[in-house]
């Protein structure tokens, strides 16, 4: 399927979907797609992000992904009090990039138009571009501090290993890239590539635990995620944020998009997927299936331990240690790539956009 296609697919679940959902603003895309050309081929493991700006007192969880019309779309709720100051919006990592290009969907009150009018002229200035690298780095540092000792392991796992891959985000955003979620590891390699750095993705991977790691103990933990993920599937009734993330829809995404880049020789940089979703697969389980947690959580710990070397927990604070006396480097090499980065701007003399 074509990119333009996927759009168009999504366009009309807007407007037959979204526009009667409490608090609706309107809707633009996100995500991966966001500046390719509509007769851009995407890939079977890829999805259309959709992000609903709403003004509900309470966001309730995203429908997450599904397919429509043929193409698979990924729906998430942004709630309007994120993106109403356009300053603020250029200093959010995850949120400038959609407003660099005019990415609207729908757009009943002009707000979000207006949003892309302030953001996009600036977005290459240097200090913006700053300011999305330091957001990043402290999301690392945060969520690290946040990680709770007293949680099971498969939620240990997770508020490990995510923040351990936004040091990936970190490089991605001063190269003017989409700081992609599933693919942060494939993205930042070209990154560094681009910038005669190649060796730096060594240590990236080195965090996770994974340089090193064979094709085939991915392919094999790969299977044993594959059962767990469709064990998973039938059973899963408690709400949570990544709830869509884990229908059948989402499998050619969860299970197959890993798949794929194992075969073709990037086995390294789907470590980071299979472990999340295996992580995120037993955090459904403990709710919903606390048998079939405890029947498949040695799966889950054998394959921890295969991808990334944490045996079990008390390996933990010392990989995220790990990582924060990493973040001095991490940051030189930021700055060398916004100083080498030849689409970055300097700081206009444009007076600071006002809240919408």
């Amino acid at each position: 399927m074509r990119v333009g296609t996927a759009r168009a697919t999504a366009r009309r679940w807007v407007a037959a979907h979204a526009r009667d959902l409490p608090g609706y603003r309107g809707a633009y895309f996100g995500g991966s797609t966001v500046g390719k050309p509509d007769d851009a081929e995407l890939a079977p493991s890829s999805d259309v992000d959709v992000m609903v700006v709403t003004e509900a007192d309470e966001v309730p969880v995203k429908p997450g992904k599904f397919r429509h019309e043929g193409a698979l779309l990924e729906i998430s709720l942004v709630p309007w009090d994120e993106l109403r100051d356009p300053a603020a919006v250029l200093s959010s990592y995850h949120l400038a990039g959609a407003f660099r290009t005019d990415t609207v969907i729908d757009d009943p009150s002009g707000a979000l138009r207006a949003l892309h009018t302030a953001v996009a002229p600036r977005f290459a200035e240097r200090e913006r571009v700053r300011s999305r690298c330091l957001d990043a780095r402290h999301r690392v540092e945060s969520r690290l501090a946040a990680h709770d000792p007293g949680a099971p392991f498969h939620e240990r796992v997770t508020a490990w290993m995510f923040p351990t891959g936004v040091t990936t985000h970190v490089l991605l955003v001063a190269a003017l890239r989409n700081p992609t979620i599933r693919l942060r590891y494939r993205a930042v390699r070209e990154v560094l590539e681009a910038y005669g750095r190649p060796e730096f993705h060594h240590e990236l991977l080195d965090l996770l635990g994974c340089a090193e790691v064979p094709a085939e103990v991915v392919r094999h933990h790969l299977g044993e995620l594959a059962r767990t993920f469709d064990a998973t599937v039938p059973v899963a009734r408690t709400p949570f944020f990544f709830s869509g993330d884990l229908t059948a829809g989402a499998r050619p995404v969860a299970v197959d998009g890993s798949r794929d880049l194992v075969e073709r020789g990037e086995h390294r940089e789907a470590v980071f997927w299979i472990v999340a979703t295996f992580a995120r697969c037993h955090t459904v389980l403990a709710a919903d299936a606390p048998a079939l947690h405890a029947e498949r959580l040695p799966a889950f710990r054998a394959a921890v331990a295969a991808l990334t070397g944490v045996t079990g927990p008390d390996d933990l604070p010392a990989r995220g240690e790990k990582v924060l006396r990493f973040l001095p480097r991490l940051w030189e090499t930021a700055e060398e790539i916004l100083a080498a980065n030849p689409g970055i701007t300097g700081d206009s003399a444009l007076p600071p956009p006002r809240p919408l």
